[in-house]
């Protein structure tokens, strides 16, 4: 979802095209593997690293910025290019992460979510005000559906996103810094399967079938 729409959609096939065959469950691995690695360097860094409790947030956080280069190097390797959403991921997780770091506040890692989810959400809907439904061009490849279904598909998931921002600053504003850790790595996913899951009534009813070849 970036400026030149129609470069965009031109290049989603292409990048299918391009990509080697990945296991679905690979492809969770690289999305989740560095979610999971900063939850465990936060829970154990002051006995791995030997660094007092409260620190343990900036050692799982530069951990973290390095895992997520990692993913993104892994997914160009085994999957032949790079996805849009991880290279968007590994950019804002080194920019706050960075933040967290140079400026010793772990303010920047915790609102993170808060800005990335409002981003898009604020993509979303702005594009369906101007009449686009941006959601396509990330999961054209994947699904097929006619214009009411993306335009429907596309205001849920914008709405969710504003509901993960709103999430976020409840948690790391009332919680402890390890309970919103926990929430971020085994809150939030779980709840957005459970959104997706969610909306295959609709997709199954606006997806548009492949035409039946004639015998």
């Amino acid at each position: 979802m970036s400026d030149g729409a129609s470069e965009t959609t031109q290049q989603a096939p292409v990048e299918a095209a391009k990509g080697k065959a990945v296991s679905p469950l690979l492809k969770l691995a690289l999305e989740f593997g560095p979610l999971a690695i900063f939850f465990f360097a936060n829970s154990y860094g002051d006995r791995l690293f030997h660094v007092a409790e409260d620190r343990r947030i900036f050692v799982a956080t530069g951990i973290f910025i390095v895992a997520s280069l990692v993913a993104l190097a892994l997914s160009r390797v085994l999957m032949g290019y790079l996805p849009r959403m991880a290279i968007v991921n590994a950019i804002v997780v080194t920019v706050f992460g960075g933040l967290t770091l140079a400026l010793d506040d772990a303010f920047f890692i915790k609102v993170k979510p808060t800005i990335v989810n409002t981003l898009f959400g604020c993509v979303l809907l702005g594009g369906l005000f101007f009449g686009r439904s941006l959601l396509s061009l990330v999961l054209e490849t994947v699904l097929q559906l006619d214009e009411e279904g993306w335009r429907k598909l596309t205001f849920r998931w914008g709405l969710f996103f504003f509901v993960l921002a709103a999430l976020n600053e409840v948690v790391w504003r009332t919680q402890t810094q390890d309970f919103w850790v926990a929430f971020k790595v085994w809150g939030v996913m779980p709840l957005t399967m459970l959104f997706a899951l969610a909306q295959t009534p609709l997709i199954l009813k606006h997806e548009i079938k492949p035409a039946k070849i004639e015998e």
